[in-house]
């Protein structure tokens, strides 16, 4: 299994710079051709490493989440990744290998390995290979509970997270997901939705939920708004709420994107969205069988 990542770069002088980039009130499209070396961020408390910031929250856009990807070097990383103590990570590796380490716990991650990082974690990052690797790093503040604790710590691998398919679709629309969507400890997923080819979303998704979707593999027409637009591995779409979404898988091959998601909390009644105090959730109507929820 590729996991595509931004390419780095320089487009060569005779290149035309028209582009297929779209900012727009409800929506951002940012082309892999985009992601290039002059475009990068350099990070405080992280060494030989640089980053791709795709997404950050943005007053009256999307503002729940930041987006990176991040390129470390040989020797390279952070003994201090985080710098706010109330936000959490995913991180999912598209290439190269990388040794992560929560609490006293250590993990060689390797392409396709998926890791949830809890608030307030003690955590680290190093490259001790030889190779560079390539880091999808998603950070959202989390909304606490009062009287529960967030959600433990998580490391798996995109092979060992069986598909779910969504109902009536005879699998050519299937998401991995990768931590339990009934369990409302979570107010963030990450997963990974595959569409085989023609597989589609056969109706203008229309929700609360804001949105990072990073095409890992394949290419797709994909409805944002008003518009299609035609997608392929390492474009970035960025939705705020409530932007209309559909999609067509086109080409020979699966179409598979990391979809980022705000979930489980109530809206904020405060004016600009300022969090209110939280209240305990003490239990919710949930169905015996969770497949009847058709969740990303």
């Amino acid at each position: 299994m590729s996991y595509a990542f931004p390419p780095g770069g320089l487009p060569t002088q005779q290149d035309n710079p028209e582009g297929t980039a779209v900012f727009r009130e409800s929506y951002a499209v940012i082309p892999a051709i985009c992601m290039r070396d002059i475009v990068t961020s350099f990070l405080p408390g992280w060494v030989q490493t640089r980053a791709w910031i795709l997404a950050r929250p943005m007053t009256g856009f999307a503002e729940t989440f930041a987006q990176y990807a991040i390129e470390v070097a040989p020797g390279g990383g952070s003994s201090e990744p985080e710098p706010d103590k109330d936000a959490q990570a995913v991180l999912f590796v598209a290439f190269g290998e990388v040794r992560l380490k929560i609490g006293r716990d250590n993990y060689d991650l390797v392409p396709g390995s998926y890791a949830y990082i809890p608030p307030a974690a003690v955590w680290t990052l190093w490259n001790v290979s030889e190779k560079p690797c390539g880091i999808h790093w998603i950070r959202k503040r989390y909304t606490w509970l009062d009287g529960q604790q967030p959600p433990d710590s998580k490391v798996t691998h995109d092979s060992e997270i069986p598909p779910v398919e969504m109902p009536g679709t005879n699998g050519v629309w299937a998401t991995q997901r990768f931590v339990d969507p009934l369990d409302l400890r979570h107010d963030m997923h990450a997963n990974i939705v595959t569409f085989q080819p023609g597989g589609r979303i056969p109706f203008a998704e229309t929700h609360v939920m804001e949105h990072g979707l990073y095409v890992l593999q394949g290419t797709a027409r994909y409805l944002l708004n008003t518009d299609w637009v035609d997608v392929g591995p390492g474009d970035f779409m960025w939705l705020r709420a409530f932007c209309p979404q559909a999609c067509i898988a086109t080409g020979d091959e699966p179409f598979r994107y990391l979809l980022y998601k705000d979930v489980n909390r109530h809206p904020s009644l405060a004016l600009g969205g300022v969090p209110v105090q939280n209240r305990s959730v003490r239990g919710a109507m949930l169905p015996r069988d969770p497949s009847v929820y058709a969740v990303e």
